[in-house]
């Protein structure tokens, strides 16, 4: 049995005053827009996040599809990071399900992509050329937190070009929470934003989207269209209102574990630690210690995905404790290899 997960922010499991929520949260039928919890965490996310409507959603990746599918039609292009969740991690949906172009542009180190490589990529009204509709950002992505310049400069260039703004925000409590700044002012100016409850908030399942009125009621089909129409759902929408209500403000302890593991695990002289800003640390291990750390942390109940370049998130199951003590599996390990 492994007693510290550092895999995602995913496994998070819900409190105890969550599941007294979800087991008390008053139900209907939510495709009949009947479930009162539901309709109060839509309210409640719209205007959290500053948007004219929100819709509950089982998934962040049925989320940010439904957003693509509103917002884009068939033979349409959205630009997008290569790093990007909507591009690389979400199954192709918006290609496969949509026929909607993608155009990945690479990534900077930051995690932005340059402004003249978005405006390059805009096409020109040409039969010859996809349309290009819309361009889709993540904040955070790969833990790292897009200044609000960036963000400002990227509605102009949009604006410029009539172009929509998509979000994907799974962890844009993270990026609030990071720049010490309410979560509405950092999606200002985006015409969607899919917001994920059950990451680092750790709600068990759930993501908001969130946007105009018009927008929300397009998703709505295409949300019923994927299979994501739920009836008395309204217990995990429960679990979704305590989240916002309670665990944004805590991502601050997620944060300075992540800060504390980094600076643990950096004394340590054959790793290379990439700086941290939010609750996600990447560590480059040698590739002949990467099975042999594995095994090291799993024998100490210590769950990793560990490869060349490590991905380790804390999260509200992870103690400042229990980062101590992954640190200190990690030094035993590299002593005794000496």
């Amino acid at each position: 049995m492994y007693s510290i997960d550092l895999r995602s922010d995913t496994v998070t499991q819900p409190s105890a005053a969550m599941r007294a929520a979800m087991q008390d949260a008053v139900v209907g039928d939510d495709v009949y827009e009947q479930d009162p919890s539901v309709n109060r965490l839509q309210e409640v996310a719209a205007q959290m996040f500053g948007f004219q409507a929100a819709l509950f959603f089982p998934s962040g990746t049925q989320s940010n599809l439904a957003a693509l599918l509103a917002h884009c039609q068939r033979g349409d292009e959205y630009i997008v990071g290569q790093e990007a969740h909507t591009y690389r991690y979400e199954g192709g949906g918006a290609a496969v399900l949509g026929s909607i172009q993608p155009q990945p542009l690479n990534n900077l180190a930051d995690g932005s992509i340059a402004l003249h490589d978005m405006e390059a990529a805009v096409k020109p009204r040409d039969i010859h050329f996809a349309r290009t509709r819309l361009i889709a950002l993540e904040n955070t992505i790969g833990g790292r937190v897009l200044p609000l310049a960036y963000l400002s400069q990227v509605r102009d260039l949009a604006t410029k070009y009539g172009l929509a703004l998509h979000l994907d925000g799974a962890r844009v409590c993270n990026a609030a929470v990071k720049l010490g700044l309410p979560p509405q002012q950092i999606c200002a100016g985006f015409d969607s934003v899919s917001v994920c409850l059950s990451k680092g908030l750790g709600a068990p399942v759930g993501s908001v989207l969130c946007g105009s009125t018009e927008l929300i009621a397009d998703a709505k089909r295409w949300r019923k269209m994927l299979g994501g129409g739920m009836r008395q759902v309204g217990v995990l929408a429960a679990a979704g209102l305590y989240a916002l209500g309670n665990n944004i403000q805590r991502l601050e302890q997620d944060h300075a574990n992540a800060a504390a593991l980094a600076a643990g695990l950096a004394e340590i002289a054959q790793l290379r630690i990439e700086p941290v800003q939010t609750n996600i640390v990447y560590v480059h291990i040698p590739s002949p210690h990467v099975q042999g750390l594995g095994r090291h942390l799993a024998d100490r109940g210590i769950n990793a995905t560990l490869g060349s370049r490590a991905r380790l998130v804390t999260h509200l199951d992870v103690s400042a404790q229990q980062v101590a003590a992954v640190v200190e599996a990690c030094q035993d390990y590299f002593r005794a290899v000496r």
